[in-house]
């Protein structure tokens, strides 16, 4: 098979394993689900890119290593933060606006979208584990990129975990930690992890891979992180006015100094 079709049938499995998700949230009527799949797109990519290249590439193993430890990482973090919870506010909202129908809507608006997302944002993978170009320094610094963005976003979620835990803390902002250097720190190391997998594929000769890690971004940026959260959250929770004023949105910053701020603490 050539490279293009080995594309091709991750994209299938891609959208298998979103009918089986879609079908899981049927009978839960949640969609949360979809959180907990996320991640399960790009190793069930990985897998399928392996099992189906002519032949595998110096960085496949690696790539499948660091794939499985992000993947597994995140199913597990948003498995345990949804599990029992009712519907999340985004998609209740997408539920209100699509319905009546929504179950079957929810097939193409919902996992569709997501699996077409992540296998467009896979493909930096597929090079990874296909090149056969040896192995040089942009590899070395991809993996300490990914690395980084791993342990990052992995103590980020934990902070925020254990605050939002305490129930002192319902109506305040989380602004300890890394969260005082970014107001989306879980979301600054995701990134890096995908510049991480785009400079494994630079390193293996497809610059032109790097529109992944571009992809990622602007979603993490403008379309389901940063900008979706941040709509109505300072009406919620007023407090978050003063957080948005000191604190970095995305990359991490020292904090600005903010005239009359109590320096509170509260969650996202």
């Amino acid at each position: 098979m050539t490279f293009w079709e080995v594309y091709l049938v991750g994209l299938l499995v891609s959208l298998a394993l979103a009918v089986v998700g879609w079908l899981g949230s049927l009978a839960l009527r949640n969609v949360n689900l979809v959180d907990s799949l996320w991640s399960q797109f790009f190793l069930a990519a990985t897998l399928t890119y392996l099992a189906f290249v002519p032949a595998t590439g110096p960085r496949a193993a690696l790539t499948l290593a660091l794939v499985a430890l992000w993947s597994l990482r995140l199913t597990t973090y948003l498995t345990i933060r949804n599990w029992g919870k009712p519907e999340d506010r985004r998609y209740q909202a997408i539920r209100a606006r699509n319905s009546p129908g929504f179950a079957w809507k929810s097939l193409y608006l919902i996992f569709g979208l997501q699996a077409m997302l992540a296998w467009l944002i896979s493909l930096p993978l597929l090079v990874a584990v296909s090149a056969p170009a040896p192995l040089n320094v942009l590899d070395l610094i991809g993996i300490c990129l990914i690395l980084f963005g791993l342990v990052f976003e992995t103590v980020a979620d934990a902070q925020l975990a254990r605050f939002k835990r305490d129930p002192a803390n319902r109506e305040r902002v989380l602004d300890r930690g890394l969260w005082r250097y970014s107001r989306h720190p879980n979301y600054f190391g995701e990134a890096c992890v995908w510049w991480g997998f785009g400079l494994l594929a630079v390193a293996a000769g497809a610059w032109w891979a790097l529109a992944s890690p571009l992809m990622m971004t602007f979603l993490l940026l403008k379309v389901s992180g940063v900008v979706l959260l941040e709509r109505d959250i300072a009406e919620r929770r007023p407090a978050y006015r003063d957080y948005i004023a000191r604190t970095s949105a995305f990359i991490p910053w020292v904090p600005r100094r903010v005239e009359g701020d109590a320096q509170r603490e509260v969650a996202p």
